[in-house]
């Protein structure tokens, strides 16, 4: 098997070099698709071009790795998943149609059905149309093929095989058997609650189906990625990197290099067709600086979201203005801390506290302090209770990504995530290592009495000032990161609370609240520069810390 992993992919896509990274397993099978999907004619478009003429060579490139891939000897197809991320206009929806329509026509399996998964019926329409147009712009294939409006179907007369489009929230997955599954707008199932078991349904046939693979065509998210899109964009990222060796996976991501993100020459005219891999023919290099240009003019909402759907740039804690500085330095200071090295290295131990309501997070951040080189290391942890999910469904896939990751707990009963905080605490507190534990001085009342009963020192307990005159605990962190003094566990879920703090100016003071940031959750964030306020005082450390080797340092 071909690896398809593509290390060189960054010096690729800025050279405007091919993203598949291996050879076609069968040339003259992927000869022959590409014969006829070239043909089929884009009705939207002025004149009416083909795919062939109104596509650049990346698309055959695309099709070549997915058509090309069929053993015949064995009849099973090697590339079972394909994810593409590409932008906005750039004929996703003409490419999602021809290549379903092109399956359908080779198909010689009877009564096979191709299904094309939307997340909403808009975007069924939008996947549906096309195919349909192809259709009525060639008399030899409405011979042929016979289409269904109504139900958004298309039927092979002779085969007695299916083209489908269904719409994730009004039709029912279940039961397919479906021989290729397309899932369009793969970003949108991620905020879709059950979207996970639909895409089993869904996909479920091709366990009896050797021919069969799924494709994922998506754009990128307008928010942070969560739910099945962050999943898979995750792992498909991996894959491409060599992190993972999935020769059965295909990923095909048109995003910039990290480094280009950072110093932001995304911004500039001459890169915008490293996204755009069809400029110049569906993608007008005028209409993107005229929409860059409206979106800076229109605000951070705006220009947030021409850079997420035109240029793919994943919207995350570097693109606001009113974002808390910290954001610009925290993804640089990701390791591997854990809460046992902490315990391990640490001379010293604070801890922080904060949460809400039932559907908000409860937050616990600890920072130890390295005995030797007295860097800061930061574990994060949250609890929710799961009437969260009911309440703030939009985020429940967030959520439910975060505990599978293992840094947040969904807890079956009210005071379950009390227990498991004051079960912390208390082996921290055994270590002899624990300064303070600092909390936000309203309603946590109970967790105090908890804390207490289990034979925590009261005089540890200290209640932390918040608003502006958090500020120096803010600071500090905000410092620390910059110069490379903290490190953390690099958690998805921090990332994303970090990306959610809002600062606002008062006086000299700048101030991060949860009424700041909105709906989004900063609870662990908080937590965090509660447990800063403590070890910002520079507390007196043990003099025998626990053993550990010094070269790990």
């Amino acid at each position: 098997m071909q690896s398809t992993a593509n290390n060189d992919w960054e010096r690729k896509i800025v050279d405007g070099e091919s993203l598949i990274p291996f050879e076609t397993y069968n040339q003259s099978l992927a000869d022959e698709a590409w014969a006829i999907m070239k043909e089929l004619k884009v009705a939207d478009a002025i004149g009416q071009p083909t795919i062939g003429e109104s596509h650049l060579p990346w698309l055959r490139q695309f099709c070549d790795a997915i058509f090309g891939s069929y053993d015949i000897e064995s009849g099973e197809q090697i590339i079972k998943e394909i994810l593409l991320l590409i932008s906005k206009k750039n004929s996703k929806s003409s490419t999602a149609a021809g290549i379903m329509l092109t399956l359908l026509i080779l198909n010689t399996r009877a009564s096979a059905e191709f299904l094309i998964l939307a997340p909403t019926i808009e975007v069924a329409n939008n996947s549906y149309q096309p195919a349909r147009d192809m259709i009525k712009a060639d008399p030899e294939l409405e011979r042929i093929l016979k289409v269904q409006d109504h139900i958004r179907t298309i039927t092979d007369i002779e085969t007695g095989s299916i083209l489908k489009v269904v719409a994730a929230e009004s039709d029912s997955v279940s039961g397919k058997k479906a021989t290729v599954v397309l899932v369009d707008e793969l970003w949108l199932f991620g905020s879709k609650p059950n979207a996970e078991n639909m895409l089993r349904e869904a996909t479920g046939g091709l366990a009896s189906r050797p021919e069969g693979f799924v494709i994922y065509l998506t754009t990128q998210s307008d928010k942070p990625p969560a739910g099945v899109f962050r999943t898979k964009l995750e792992y498909a990222r991996k894959v491409r990197d060599g992190k993972i060796n999935d020769p059965y996976f295909l990923p095909v991501i048109y995003e910039f290099p990290e480094s280009m993100i950072k110093n932001k020459s995304y911004l500039e005219q001459k890169y915008f067709k490293l996204t755009n891999p069809n400029m110049g023919l569906s993608v007008s290099e005028t209409f993107l600086i005229r929409e860059l240009a409206k979106a800076q003019e229109d605000g951070e909402e705006s220009l947030i979201g021409f850079l997420a759907k035109h240029l793919n740039i994943e919207i995350d804690m570097h693109l606001r203005n009113d974002r808390w500085v910290g954001a610009d330095f925290w993804s640089d200071c990701a390791t591997d801390v854990t809460l046992a090295r902490i315990l391990e290295e640490s001379d010293a131990i604070s801890v922080g506290i904060d949460g809400g309501g039932l559907d908000d997070l409860y937050g616990l951040a600890v920072i130890g302090r390295h005995a030797h080189t007295q860097r800061w290391m930061f574990w994060t942890h949250a609890w929710a209770h799961p009437i969260v999910l009911k309440r703030r469904k939009a985020q429940a896939p967030r959520f439910k990504g975060f505990e599978k990751d293992g840094d947040l707990t969904l807890v079956k009963n009210i005071g379950d995530d009390m227990d498991d905080i004051v079960a912390t605490v208390s082996e921290i507190e055994d270590s002899g290592l624990l300064v303070q534990i600092g909390i936000d001085q309203h309603g946590l009342a109970s967790l105090v009495e908890a804390l207490i009963d289990a034979q925590i020192d009261e005089d540890k307990i200290i209640g932390i000032s918040q608003g502006w005159k958090m500020m120096s605990a803010i600071k500090t962190v905000e410092r620390r990161l910059a110069d490379k003094s903290a490190e953390h566990d690099g958690s998805m879920m921090m990332k994303w609370c970090v990306g959610n703090a809002r600062t606002r100016p008062v006086g000299n003071a700048v101030m991060i609240t949860k009424q700041e940031s909105g709906p989004c959750k900063i609870d662990p964030l908080m937590a965090l520069f509660d447990a800063a306020a403590i070890m910002a005082q520079n507390p007196e450390g043990v003099t025998t810390p626990q053993v550990f080797n010094l070269e790990d340092v």
